[in-house]
């Protein structure tokens, strides 16, 4: 198959999207898959390595307005088609939503090219945090529109698709994430690291990763941080990522560990050198960040929704609270950050829940779905929901 995708975040970006997509086009790549990435144009990150399983191209773009660690791609009607008519792709992947994105879905289907797409991020939500509520109902017209102009659009559980279902979007399928438990597992604990962080060996160390900002409720995750120090003073908080609120947060937690973007590697070592992860977001689609967590062997706590509602036990291989009740969430923190034995229980337990959810399966059921739409089409009445 020769696929086409275009996407607006990429490696060596970090966050959940190009983590994902990263992986799949390189394991396309080597399963025999000509893959060519269209994406926004960087000159301010360094290269990611020589991309041996697959083509870069890049496009304009442009920074998101308050939000300049990522880039807007812009419409690209005119390179698209010209590259598409000269090398035809079997299929072409959208896998954000931007200007760019939607300009491909229009090249695509001018062409008469299979076109599928992702929803992976939930923009109308996040209109609310960054001042812009009386969006979201526009926004989320404009996801559909995209969407529904693609023969199948892929979302990371069949909670998001009921939902997407429920909100006018059509064809929906599951794409799942994979967890690396080899790269992550509790074998890459460090003792040294801990104790660069101030903690003994008996001091629970509180971790969390992502990116810093205001979709993400750090308000709640460091209102359960400041009870779950007032019950256990012996606790120690890392935050890795970095985003706009990182000043404000480092600013205001001086006694926090903040240790900026750090390269996967060192993020395995940094969950298993720890103890607890409160998860306390509630706009993820999926939530790579608690599946690699519970692979590391940590004590896990977050809402009852996407990773954690597929995964987490409640009481059994960590904690997870209702959405409505941020509270719930607080005394659950303070349960794992009090009790060693209900850690000692629940941190093995974790690793066992998501040993199956190996990348190679989820982009293996990936590939299939791809390959039925580029050769046989998929009529735009057909619900395909997993």
């Amino acid at each position: 198959m020769k696929l086409a995708l275009v996407t607006e975040t990429f490696p060596p970006e970090i966050n959940g999207v190009a983590m994902t997509f990263g992986i799949i086009v390189r394991e396309l790549g080597r399963r025999g898959h000509a893959v060519r990435v269209y994406r926004p144009r960087r000159h301010d990150l360094p290269a990611a390595g020589a991309p041996a399983d697959f083509e870069q191209v890049p496009l304009p773009g442009m920074p998101i307005p308050r939000y300049p660690l990522l880039r807007l791609g812009l419409p690209a009607h005119g390179r698209l088609r010209r590259e598409w008519t000269a090398g035809r792709p079997d299929l072409v992947h959208v896998a954000t939503e931007g200007p760019l994105g939607a300009s491909a879905v229009t090249v695509a289907r001018a062409l008469g090219i299979p076109v599928t797409s992702s929803f992976h991020t939930n923009f109308h939500a996040y209109t609310r945090h960054y001042g812009f509520g009386l969006l979201r109902r526009p926004v989320l017209a404009w996801l559909r529109r995209v969407h529904n102009r693609t023969r199948r659009t892929f979302a990371p559980t069949a909670e998001l698709c009921a939902e997407l279902s429920a909100l006018g979007f059509e064809n929906v399928a599951v794409l799942s994430r994979g967890v690396d438990t080899w790269q992550f597992h509790p074998a890459r604990r460090a003792v040294a690291l801990r104790a660069k962080w101030g903690a003994g060996e008996e001091d629970p160390v509180v971790i969390h990763a992502g990116r810093m900002a205001a979709e993400k409720n750090y308000d709640l995750l460091l209102r359960s941080f400041d009870a779950m120090r007032q019950a256990n003073p012996r606790c120690r908080f890392v935050l890795v990522g970095d985003g706009p609120l990182r000043a404000r947060l480092q600013r205001e937690n001086p006694a926090y560990v903040f240790t900026g973007f750090i390269a996967r590697g060192e993020l395995a070592q940094h969950y298993a050198s720890a103890d607890i992860y409160i998860h306390a977001s509630l706009t993820e689609t999926f939530g790579n960040v608690l599946t690699e967590a519970m692979a590391s062997g940590l004590a896990v706590a977050g809402f009852d929704y996407a990773a954690a509602q597929q995964f987490v036990r409640h009481g059994e291989n960590g904690l997870a609270v209702p959405c409505d009740q941020p509270d719930a969430l607080v005394e659950a923190a303070v349960h794992l950050a009090t009790d060693p034995l209900l850690r000692a229980q629940v941190r093995p337990a974790a690793r066992v829940a998501v040993e199956s959810q190996s990348w190679e399966n989820v982009i293996g059921r990936f590939e299939a779905d791809l390959l039925a739409v580029a050769r046989a089409g998929l009529p735009a009445t057909e619900p395909v929901i997993a």
